[in-house]
């Protein structure tokens, strides 16, 4: 008979957000597997649960993932915990599951705390439909190239990001998506605790001044229902490129992107040679 595989959520800063539920879970598991066993570790003790750790996290998972899997193939259980917020979720425990449904064993979720969720709570943003986008690529070329398919989204975006990329994560996504409504959360639950609700033209001005600190989960509104999004000759130039990555030629790419947002070719074609000589030289 073969083990299961929980995924316990835990606190993303308040510990008296860690439920009953899953302190039992914890304590009944075989085995917790840990992003950062140090974290957890405090997390254990504070709770008073003594179980065996090893470590999972996004370096080891291809060679620990299996050996997580077969301990629950010959009958274990294991909880599986992040260092903050829900596993599996922007998280190297969505492969452990992938791992764990393709041989039949049983995933149970613990639920508990999500920045994602929280923040969307809190920003003042519509809520009932959303894009969750995790964290962006670190260089400023797959970043934008991530951004330019965006500009339409209708649905409130929710993005993770660290305090020393958070400028230049702004500065993009002003550039890319236009001025819009957003809500910056940083240390959701901890003693700092602060929703900032304001654009990103706003928030570029504000972070220019001062140094950005602590975690952030950034929700941005989505484009107007029914409207075409204006979009400006940069951020056609940015989705140029993005299409260009995807191995479409370029003088295609220009085509398409001059006849879905009404701007000249020719001065596309300039702006994203432009653009394309920009992100090489960064």
């Amino acid at each position: 008979m073969t083990g299961k595989l929980y995924l316990v959520a835990t606190p993303i800063g308040n510990l008296g957000d860690f439920s009953p539920r899953a302190v039992e879970t914890l304590s009944g598991a075989d085995f917790i597997a840990a992003e950062d066993t140090r974290v957890s570790l405090k997390l254990l003790n504070h709770f008073g649960v003594k179980k065996p750790l090893v470590s999972y996290h996004q370096h080891n998972q291809a060679s620990a993932g299996p050996a997580i899997l077969s301990r629950l193939l010959a009958g274990e259980t294991c909880a599986l915990v992040t260092d903050a917020g829900t596993p599996a979720v922007s998280d190297p425990g969505e492969a452990l599951v992938k791992l764990c449904a393709a041989e039949g064993v049983a995933v149970e979720a613990i639920p508990g705390c999500c920045a994602l969720v929280t923040a969307l709570a809190v920003s003042g943003l519509a809520t009932g439909r959303f894009a969750f986008e995790g964290f962006l690529p670190v260089g400023r070329k797959e970043r934008r190239e991530r951004l330019a398919p965006l500009v339409r989204e209708e649905r409130t975006m929710v993005f993770y990001e660290a305090p020393h990329r958070l400028r230049t994560t702004l500065a993009d996504l002003l550039e890319v998506l236009g001025d819009r409504e957003a809500a910056l959360c940083r240390e959701l639950t901890k003693l700092h605790e602060e929703t900032r609700r304001t654009t990103l033209a706003q928030a570029v001005e504000y972070y220019r001044e001062n140094e950005p600190r602590g975690e952030f989960v950034l929700v941005v509104a989505g484009a107007e229902p029914g409207e075409e999004a204006a979009v400006s000759l940069e951020q056609g130039a940015a989705q140029v490129l993005a299409l260009r990555a995807k191995g479409v030629r370029m003088k295609d790419a220009v085509r398409q992107v001059s006849e879905a947002a009404g701007l000249n070719r020719n001065e596309l074609y300039s702006a994203a040679l432009k653009a394309g000589e920009r992100n090489c030289s960064i």
